[in-house]
């Protein structure tokens, strides 16, 4: 968990609670003689994968692999600063999308987690948000595990989760998902993150003085705008100002992401309780997505990985482009 966020795995908390939904709701309408045929495959695959529910097995892939040795730190071939120089000149060379404060930012991406933060099965589900570009409509989404018999589940509203009582939504609706109008110079754009922090919905009684004034929060707001849409130039200016920010480090080896694309990570510094990793393609340095570590008695294990797979501008929610 970073010094400055209280919760930043609620996404992917409330797909869990979703596919839950999703996946009960599916099996009752399947017959109960192929409900007992698949219960079977199910019992006897239980030793060797991941599952979850009762009903259908949505297997992690390679991402279950991932978790080993997801510490592990030898000299890289790079160091992150370089990494981020280049990844700055591939957001240059990406085509520019524009979009009205009416319209919303789709994004598609596949998504693994982890039912419980150090132990349990990797759920790996495909998912379709479309995001009000200005900031004037809540966030709507839905989901399909990766594999199994299920498909999409119903559009359904995504609104942040309450710090102080997870089980209950706020009506705040979320920032615009649409960045159009960032600084192109990293220093100011850095000017820019530090006077307009992401709102991390504090719980009661946490020093907001403390959190919104840790040097760290700009990289917090930083990161948190890689889930909406930066337009190039910006983005350049993003991964540049992340070029200078002392502590991140390239981790070793060959970095599978969720959608099996071979990339390099970088680990952010400023995590208390885990560890976040951004990460970029091998060989063009193009921006693939995350994925979040926790840590428990001393042992680092993968606890959410994003992949994201294409953003595009749409008039309304469900729309594809």
């Amino acid at each position: 968990m970073t010094r400055t966020e209280q919760s930043p795995h609620g996404f992917e908390e409330r797909l869990l609670t979703d596919l839950k939904a999703h996946v009960a709701q599916r099996a009752e309408t399947v017959p109960v003689a192929r409900r007992a045929g698949s219960r079977v495959r199910f019992l006897r695959g239980r030793r060797l994968i991941g599952v979850f529910g009762l009903a259908v097995a949505l297997t992690a892939g390679g991402l279950a692999v991932q978790a080993i040795g997801v510490g592990d730190r030898p000299p890289p071939t790079a160091d992150a600063a370089e990494i981020f120089r280049l990844a700055a000149d591939a957001a240059r060379q990406q085509p520019e999308l524009t979009a009205r404060p009416d319209q919303y930012v789709f994004t598609e991406l596949l998504t693994t987690t982890r039912e419980l933060p150090d132990s349990g099965p990797y759920i790996t589900a495909r998912a379709q948000l479309w995001q009000s570009a200005g900031g004037i409509a809540h966030t709507q989404a839905r989901y399909r595990p990766e594999t199994g018999p299920d498909g999409w589940s119903e559009l359904r509203v995504i609104r942040p989760i309450d710090p102080g009582d997870p089980r209950r939504e706020l009506d705040e609706l979320p920032s615009p998902a649409y960045h159009g109008d960032l600084p192109t110079d990293p220093a100011e754009l850095l000017r820019y993150l530090r006077e307009h922090p992401v709102d991390l919905h504090l719980p009661e009684g946490a020093d907001e003085q403390a959190v919104y004034g840790d040097e760290s929060m700009a990289y917090t707001t930083a990161r948190s705008m890689l889930r909406g849409y930066v337009p190039p130039r910006a983005l350049a200016a993003l991964f540049e100002l992340l070029a200078r920010q002392p502590g991140a480090v390239v981790m070793s080896g060959d970095v599978v992401d969720a959608a099996g694309r071979h990339g390099v990570a970088i680990r952010m510094p400023g995590v208390i309780g885990g560890n976040e990793d951004l990460i970029f393609d091998r060989d063009t340095h193009v921006y693939l997505g995350n994925r979040g570590s926790v840590i428990r008695n001393g042992k680092e294990s993968l606890q959410s990985a994003d992949a994201l797979l294409r953003v595009a501008i749409v008039d309304r929610p469900g729309q594809l482009p």
